[in-house]
């Protein structure tokens, strides 16, 4: 009888547990230039923060949030600069 193998989901987000580890996995990402990698990236640093808290922050929605910087959502500029602006990334 073959065991059966356990497998989990990778989640970059539990790694991403400082500043600045955050800060240089955004780099690495936006040094590659794809629009929808660095919402996912962006995505996945808010969800390392709390999406809930995030998205209170920005001023939006976390269902809309969550779903905008899905991978799968396309966010306007202005979502991805409330997102980063309390996170000191950007100016006001």
């Amino acid at each position: 009888m073959i065991a059966a193998t356990k497998t989990f989901t990778f989640d970059a987000a539990e790694l991403l547990d400082s500043p600045e580890a955050q800060a240089a996995y955004l780099s690495e990402i936006m040094a590659g230039g794809d629009p929808a990698e660095i919402a996912l990236a962006i995505g996945t640093v808010a969800r390392a923060r709390g999406i809930t808290a995030v998205a209170q922050e920005a001023g939006i929605g976390r269902e809309s949030l969550y779903k905008a910087l899905s991978g799968e959502g396309n966010p306007e500029f202005g979502t991805i600069m409330k997102v980063l602006e309390p996170w000191g990334w950007v100016s006001p």
